[in-house]
């Protein structure tokens, strides 16, 4: 009998153990430990880079300082690839994950989001005397694209037939294009269109109107509620006070879009 107790004891506690009430509090021991790991980008600017001198710079990092200022603890980053970002959370090798990582049903699946931090979208960008609020008013209209993105199947779509598309075989290819005046608005990511900003044209592109929307989400493990709450606590009020709009001007040229 007294075996018998034992071993129900036993199960019961490693079903406990196993269960998702049962885990850790992560942003207990972030506070414990007094540093928080972050997972970044190194190779996909403006996002995360690093300079000459080995200096990790980009949205991704300064939103990352951003965090663990607002935590009060020490930021230790942790460089990672698009393939490796995830198991790195899932491995528990970092604490969050700012990698502008997009959420989908099947990484839903696996980890948990905070609130949208930056936007990352398609769209049509063009100088501030050219009207195109709504895809009608490309009509009669030269706009560049890179050939066979996403922005060129989708404009492909909803582009008037009096529109002129002009699509070219690269990125370098469209900005060259948008430039040297060979097209008048251009479709593709912001993140081209802040590379097209940082070479200070005469005529600036600014966002005309979207194609397609994909903004980006701190991940985190699942079960982690208090750390999902307070990450969440932090960009709502780093919106409030305009310092996650400064990241974004800083980095993409912008203002965070007001539906963000």
């Amino acid at each position: 009998m007294l075996r018998r107790t034992l071993l129900l004891s036993s199960l019961a506690a490693v079903a406990m153990l196993a269960s998702p009430l049962a885990r850790a509090d992560a942003l207990q021991d972030i506070q414990k430990a007094g540093t928080i790991r972050i997972a970044v980008p190194q190779d996909f600017p403006p996002f995360g880079s690093v300079t000459v001198d080995l200096k990790p710079q980009g949205y991704d990092i300064d939103t990352a300082a951003l965090i663990a200022k607002s935590l009060g603890v020490k930021l230790e980053l942790v460089p990672v690839t698009s393939a490796n970002r995830v198991p790195y959370l899932q491995t528990n090798k970092v604490d969050l994950v700012i990698s502008s990582l997009g959420k989908n049903p099947e990484r839903e699946k696996a980890i948990d989001f905070s609130d949208a931090y930056a936007p990352f979208f398609n769209g049509v960008f063009g100088p501030a005397d050219i009207k195109a609020e709504k895809a009608g008013d490309l009509a009669g209209k030269v706009v560049g694209v890179t050939r066979g993105s996403v922005e060129d199947i989708e404009l492909s779509k909803i582009a008037p037939e009096s529109a002129t598309i002009r699509r070219y075989e690269d990125n370098n290819g469209t900005i060259t294009a948008f430039l040297s005046g060979q097209v008048q608005l251009v479709a593709t990511g912001n993140v081209v269109a802040a590379a097209i900003l940082a070479r200070k044209p005469p005529k600036k592109p600014e966002t005309k109107f979207l194609i397609k929307n994909s903004p980006c989400y701190i991940g985190l493990n699942k079960g982690q509620s208090a750390l999902q709450a307070k990450v969440n606590e932090i960009l709502a009020q780093a919106k409030k006070d305009g310092s996650l709009n400064a990241i974004a001007v800083k980095w993409l040229g912008e203002p965070l879009p007001a539906q963000l």
